[in-house]
Order: C-alpha cells, then structure tokens, then sequence
C-alpha cells in the first residue's frame, strides 16, 4: 500500500480507505488509486483483513455442485450477503470429502455463521455446529435443535402439479420420487395427499429414483419395459424429468401428446428452450436472501430461538404438458 500511496501521491492510510470502500476519499482519488495498484499489481491481503477485525463478517456456505438448483442458490446469496455488508466463503461437498471436513474448513476460515444446501449429516452432528456457530439449512432433510430452516413448502409444489395435470384431464399421473434425497419425503407425501383429494387415489403410483437423470431415464425404461404408460409423469426434480423426457423422445412418443411430463425446481434445464419443461418453480433468489437475513439476525439482531421459514412454490406451465391423448 505504501507503494500506491506513493504512486499517486497520497497518504498510506487514505489508499487503506479506498481498498476497504470507506468514506474519506474522492471518486478522483479512487480511480487513481486503483489505477496505480494496477500498475503495480497489488492486490489486498485479504487473509491479513480478516486476522486484523474482531470480527471477520464472513458467512460460510456448504454445498454440492450436482444440482443446478443449489448452484443457482449459491450465485443469489452473494448479493444477498453484500446487501447486509458480509462476503462468503464456499466448501464444496464432492466423494472425496465428507461434510464434516467442508464445515471444519468453513470454521477455520472464521465463518461466523454456515448456510448449508441440501445437508446429509445427522441432526446430531448439525445441532453440535449449532452449537457454537449460527447454522442455516436450505432445503434440508434434517430438523436439527439450534438450526434455522428456509425451505420451500414441497407438499403445495407438488398439489400444484397434480392439480394442472386433472385441469387438462389426465388421471393416471404417476410419481418418480427422489429415494432418500432433501425434500423427497415431502414430494412424495404432496402427491399422494393431491391424487386422493382428486379421487385418484387408485391410480396413485410411486417409483423409485433420485435426484439425477439416470434415474428418470431408469424409470422410464421400466415403464415402456411394463407396456403400461401413464398418460403424466412427475418427476422429483428437472434433472429426473430430463432423463423420463429423453428416453421417451428416443422411444418414439410425443411429449406431451402421448405422455406430460413435470419437473421440480424450474432450474436453468427446465427453462432452455429445446427442454420446455412444466416445473414448480423454487426462487432461488428470496431463498438466498430469507437464508442470509436469518444469519444476520442471530449475528447481528441477537435472535436465539429457532425458525423455519417456509416459501411458496409456483407452477410454470411450459410445453411439456397438454391434455392426454384419447387411448
């Protein structure tokens, strides 16, 4: 810093300011100076930063990369963090490295609080972090002691789908489940509890799968196998329905003249426009931002007892569904 300050002619602790984005310094003087540090090729420490605050305003977030629907969360939080003054450090949850060394990563790196995505550990483990650390879950599978909860309510997502699938006709609308997956049990009871408030509970049909295309694929393999289509089909999420919708297409039927298929999430798949695909929509953005202020208000507010905020889905009705085909 010293060398900037000497560059452009101004005291070391005025070029401090303008790296921290402080008052005190003219919008002159700040082009300036990031034009020396530049030629300089200085770059902030920003390790030193954090040793040198008491407090790091730091937020820790533990996620996996298989899902595009968690990848889109974690791109929301970063402005949801800047919006209340915080930056974020990221761990990933891959084969080779189990959650509880993400989260011992994100605590050594001084994170005053973890959002975690789609956690797989115990609500053992987790009400221990809590312990000591604020703990957000995003979609969890966990009801953890101490542990803030933002989740979608899935049961109404899924009501919603069934609900447009009888509207346009259809009564034999099967379910692709997401096995042990976050949010499958909710899915899975959605469906059953829409399908017999439509007295169709004779036609209420569940097969096994998860959370990525293969699994779709898998059980749309077994259903041309078993000769037996259903006129609809709801998958666990979009990555699920991609592989029911692309089997099918390679099998010879029309979607959604002989089958309508239905996805969760409306990720970034559902809405390209070769997939067009009906999915009940999870706002990635009010997620992030609801996850990141209940941070704020254990850091900041004091808050102590535990939430569990609950959002609306929303259907998007795409070109994947249609009234059922006369059989």
């Amino acid at each position: 810093m010293s060398d900037v300050a000497a560059r452009v002619g101004v005291s070391q602790a005025l070029v401090s300011l303008v790296f921290r984005n402080q008052p005190g310094a003219s919008s002159l003087t700040r082009q300036r100076v990031f034009e020396a540090a530049e030629e300089l090729g200085y770059r902030p420490d920003t390790a030193a930063q954090l040793l040198r605050r008491n407090r790091s305003r730091q937020l820790g977030v533990l996620f996996t990369m298989r899902h595009p629907h968690d990848v889109g969360i974690v791109e929301a939080l970063y402005p949801a963090a800047q919006k209340h003054g915080y930056h974020l450090a990221l761990s990933a949850m891959v084969a080779t490295r189990d959650e509880r060394q993400a989260v011992e990563q994100l605590l050594g790196l001084r994170s005053e609080a973890i959002i975690i995505i789609g956690a797989e550990s115990s609500p053992q483990h987790l009400a221990r972090v809590a312990g000591h650390t604020p703990l957000i879950e995003i979609s969890p599978c966990t009801r953890a002691a101490g542990v803030d909860v933002v989740r979608t309510a899935d049961t109404r997502g899924i009501r919603q789908a069934v609900d447009h699938l009888t509207e346009l006709g259809h009564r034999a609308i099967i379910h692709i489940d997401g096995g042990t997956m976050p949010a499958a049990d909710e899915r899975r009871r959605g469906y059953r509890t829409a399908m017999e408030r439509h007295g169709l509970a004779e036609h209420i049909r569940i097969l096994p799968g998860d959370y990525t295309e293969e699994s779709g694929a898998r059980a749309a393999r077994e259903l041309l196998r078993q000769g037996e289509l259903p006129t609809a089909v709801i998958a666990g999420n979009d990555r699920c329905a991609h592989g029911v919708l692309n089997t099918f297409l390679r099998a010879g039927l029309t979607v959604p003249t002989d089958v309508s298929i239905v996805g969760y999430d409306d990720s970034q798949l559902a809405q390209l426009s070769f997939i067009d695909l009906t999915s009940v929509r999870q706002d990635t953005t009010e997620v992030a931002e609801r996850a990141v202020r209940a941070a704020v208000e254990r850091l900041d507010e004091g808050r102590t007892a535990d939430r569990d905020i609950v959002l609306d889905p929303t259907l998007v009705i795409r070109g994947s569904t249609g009234p059922p085909r006369t059989r």
